[in-house]
């Protein structure tokens, strides 16, 4: 079926129209290609590239090649001697504790004292204890000054000495498990050795004198106790000594019981007459009877020194001018200090040799597990190392000089 026609347009009225160029030329040759533009000059370095080139090479390349020169030509050779001990502490242990591993050897070490030795091996003290068996400065200074970065220079002071040694030993601490290792850097091996040999003595020089104060300290005043009951035992000895002397009595109470023993036996011989003269006056004997006179003359005699007994025991006739009773009171009060002096001396001994026994347990030592060795090789400089960490520091100054300096000219 046909389509419906389309609605009429109104016509519109033409414009002029421009024609367009015909390719080719003028007398209709054939087509070309438009111009393209002219080619780029070459790429010159310009003067700031030849300043960062130089920069370069003034701040990387020469340091570097002369650290490189300096530390395989001018640098001498260090040995590195290191060992590695503990602090121990003499603890009775049974074998069941011994296998007990690093607990037990970590419960028996003292951290603290680890930690003042790590202090004192830095110390001037410990220079002064090495100098006294290795001329330290001599060899410290044996490559200078060829060496002036790596050797000590003699001109130095105490202080630079010490600093210099700090910068030669290294001391590694391990808390945990109170190990502490140590490493002695020379230029020979064998001083290398003998100054880790020396360091060693040293610490355990120094830990000895520190286990015997604290011993001495934790022991002194069980030591002030037993001494105190010492004095007063011979203070008491000696009394009783001026005693006896003064008295001329080895034991009052053993004299006055042969006193009384005397008196005992006077008044039983006392009663014996009595009864004798009793029965004779009862079988009517007269008083003039001589057996009656004989009786009370012998009576009258045994009552006499009965009485005579009576007051020497009670009155001042015993020697030294003082009376039985009272020697004897004074003896028993003597005699009662002085067993007191001794039970006393006997529980006060008996405290310090605990407290002795006890400082004796806890008293430490150095106990070196890996002893100082001699080396073989050179350890020091590790001259690659040395070199690629100065070339990095040297290259990232060089960067950020070089960022800085790209950022100023760009803002101006």
């Amino acid at each position: 079926m046909p389509a419906p026609a389309p609605a009429a347009v109104p016509a519109l009225q033409p414009r002029p129209v421009t024609p367009l160029p015909q390719p080719g030329g003028a007398h209709g040759g054939p087509p070309q290609a438009p111009p393209l533009p002219p080619p780029a000059s070459a790429a010159r370095p310009r003067r700031r590239h030849w300043m960062l080139l130089a920069s370069f090479i003034v701040l990387v390349l020469l340091p570097v090649a002369t650290a490189a020169w300096y530390l395989w030509t001018r640098a001498a050779d260090q040995y590195v001697s290191s060992m590695a001990f503990s602090v121990r502490r003499e603890d009775q242990r049974s074998g069941v504790d011994l296998l007990g591993g690093i607990t037990a050897f970590a419960t028996s070490t003292a951290a603290s004292d680890v930690n003042i030795l790590e202090d004192y091996i830095g110390s001037p003290d410990m220079v002064q204890a090495v100098m006294e068996r290795v001329d330290l400065p001599a060899e410290m200074a044996r490559h200078w000054p060829r060496d002036f970065i790596y050797a000590y220079d003699p001109d130095g002071t105490i202080e630079d000495l010490v600093d210099y040694w700090n910068r030669q030993v290294t001391v590694i601490n391990d808390d945990k498990t109170g190990i502490m290792t140590v490493r002695v850097a020379a230029f020979s091996p064998e001083d290398a050795q003998l100054i880790a040999q020396t360091v060693f003595d040293a610490s355990s020089a120094t830990v000895n004198r520190l286990s015997d104060q604290a011993r001495e300290d934790a022991t002194r005043y069980a030591r002030e106790e037993l001494d105190k009951a010492e004095a007063r035992v011979r203070e008491l000895q000696d009394q009783m000594t001026a005693f006896r002397t003064r008295t001329q009595i080895v034991d009052p109470q053993a004299e006055f019981a042969s006193r009384l023993e005397v008196v005992a036996a006077l008044q039983g011989q006392l009663a014996e007459a009595l009864v004798a003269q009793d029965l004779l006056l009862e079988n009517g004997a007269r008083p003039q009877d001589p057996r009656v006179v004989q009786g009370e003359m012998r009576i009258g005699a045994i009552e006499n020194r009965i009485e005579a007994e009576r007051n020497r025991i009670s009155t001042a006739d015993a020697p030294g001018g003082a009376s039985y009773a009272t020697m004897v009171a004074e003896f028993e009060r003597l005699a009662a200090d002085r067993t007191f002096a001794e039970e006393a001396l006997v529980a006060t001994r008996a405290a310090y040799d605990l407290a002795l026994a006890e400082a004796r347990r806890q008293t430490r030592y150095l106990a070196a597990h890996i002893a100082p060795n001699l080396p073989q090789q050179s350890l020091r400089p590790d001259r690659p190392l040395v070199l690629a960490i100065f070339a990095g520091f040297a290259l990232l100054a060089w960067s950020i000089l070089a960022l800085v300096y790209y950022s100023v000219r760009d803002r101006g």
